[in-house]
């Protein structure tokens, strides 16, 4: 084994320990390769239109996505995992209609 490659494990298992014992939180965040939007939006009991129009989807991408023409990018996904988990949550955010205030920079 390289030292690289045990320096890299033996970094690993560090930031476990402390993830273990509380005093640090993950690096990286797990988003599936791969997630089901068929299966969510049936969950819910959605069609493909309702669901793109209550979540913020184009129909185009809904279809895609189900029939496998593509496949949602990261973000996607773990914005999907969100409404998998908690759709009321999602829905409810979506339509307070609150806004963040924007930040104004000063122009020179």
């Amino acid at each position: 084994m390289s030292k690289k490659a045990f320096e890299k494990i033996a970094a690993g298992l560090t930031e476990a320990l402390e993830i273990a014992r509380g005093n640090a939180r993950p690096t990286k965040l797990y988003v599936p390769a791969e997630i089901n939007v068929r299966g969510i939006r049936k969950k819910l009991g959605l069609s493909q239109d309702d669901f793109a129009k209550e979540f913020g989807f184009t129909i185009n991408q809904i279809r895609d996505w189900e029939q496998g023409r593509s496949r949602p990018l990261d973000g996607l996904r773990a914005y999907l995992m969100i409404i998998e988990r908690n759709p009321e949550a999602v829905l409810n955010l979506l339509r307070s209609g609150t806004k963040t205030p924007r930040k104004t920079r000063k122009v020179a």
